[in-house]
């Protein structure tokens, strides 16, 4: 199993940006030294909580302070962006990486987004667009034929090439024949996952499913892979989970219970999911009660909190559960206090990872 990180990120509304851009990116400058695998940085723009609308900025600033660690987009919203744009920056960005870069697309999620680019989620439309505009991106990267393209609300024209005077479409990926490419799922036999398994791509668990949704993530995965013919590999799928680990179980259970990982859920997962109509993917039986999604029941069902002994008990657990999976990556939150996170991700990096690997995992 590899260790990986997902940053939204998440900062409380008020926050001072700047500061908040800052210390996201020494998170990524720490686990980069730690030897994590991966990072992936979320797109928003008009979360006031998730407040990075230009991950790829962040991601080329990130490349340029780290050595190993591979960035992705977690993720490109697809119906935000002119699909003319976006072959051209993550193929520059790509280039910038030489190797160090993943492609994560998505058809976004959050409602104020999708006022501001006019797009009608009731309608399916993201998801369509998103899927045309993916479409229309390897097309124009493979063959980039003149002509006028339109996608949404976004419309370009690739001009007839001219050597005269080097007029032409020119901006390829630096990997061949693109970035790998990541989506991210999140209901039941999502159609996100499903594309993933039908192209070979990273499919993504997202956090906040309890754990007994997490089985049926990859059956969608499967089920898209037997559509094309593909061989599904388990080897891609990413896992993301909440993730604390402190020298006792008392001690991790006490801070999951009173510091960020409550204030984050409590202040804005709940309320998100609540006015989005999509609280009842954080429960484990649709019978719940809202009342019963309770920090207590989250520890148990959806985070992973406890000692090195507990955590990777748990990460076994899991692990046989869903049949198997590549990479857990751990969601970002603020490093309040900076000292404990630190430690959580080392003692995830030297003592859980090492004894899993004793455990053939």
């Amino acid at each position: 199993m590899k260790l990986g990180y997902f940053t939204m990120p998440l900062h409380p509304p008020g926050s001072e940006w700047a500061d908040t851009l800052k210390k996201d990116l020494q998170q990524i400058l720490f686990l980069d030294e730690l030897g994590y695998d991966e990072a992936w940085v979320g797109e928003h723009f008009t979360a006031e909580w998730e407040n990075i609308p230009a991950p790829d900025q962040f991601i080329a600033m990130a490349l340029a302070l780290t050595e190993k660690i591979k960035l992705g987009t977690g993720v490109t919203c697809m119906p935000n962006h002119n699909p003319f744009m976006i072959a051209h920056r993550i193929a520059q960005l790509d280039n910038l990486a030489e190797g160090r870069f993943q492609w994560g697309i998505g058809s976004g999620g959050f409602p104020g987004d999708f006022t501001v680019f006019g797009v009608d989620p009731s309608k399916g439309e993201h998801r369509e667009i998103t899927k045309k505009s993916l479409d229309v991106i390897l097309g124009i990267w493979e063959n980039p034929i003149p002509g006028t393209y339109k996608t949404g609300n976004w419309q370009f024209e690739i001009p007839v090439p001219n050597d005269n005077y080097g007029l032409r479409f020119h901006c390829m990926p630096y990997q061949k024949p693109h970035p790998p490419i990541a989506v991210a799922g999140v209901s039941p036999k999502s159609d996100t996952l499903l594309l993933a398994g039908q192209r070979g791509y990273i499919p993504m668990s997202i956090n906040i499913v309890p754990f007994n949704t997490l089985r049926s993530h990859w059956e969608a995965v499967e089920e898209g892979a037997r559509t094309s013919n593909v061989q599904a590999d388990r080897r891609k799928w990413r896992i993301a989970r909440d993730v604390f680990v402190a020298e006792t179980d008392g001690e991790a259970r006490e801070y999951a219970k009173e510091g960020v990982l409550k204030r984050d859920y409590e202040q804005y997962f709940f309320n998100n999911l609540k006015q989005n109509k999509m609280f009842s993917l954080i429960k484990n039986n649709p019978e719940m009660q809202d009342s019963d999604v309770t920090i207590d029941y989250l520890i148990e069902n959806v985070w992973i909190v406890g000692s090195v002994e507990t955590v990777t008990q748990k990460l076994e657990n899991l692990f046989h559960t869903v049949g198997g999976f590549g990479t857990l990556l751990i969601m970002g939150h603020e490093w309040l206090p900076e000292d404990k996170w630190k430690s959580s991700f080392t003692l995830m990096m030297k003592e859980v990872i090492p004894a899993l690997e004793k455990k053939g995992i």
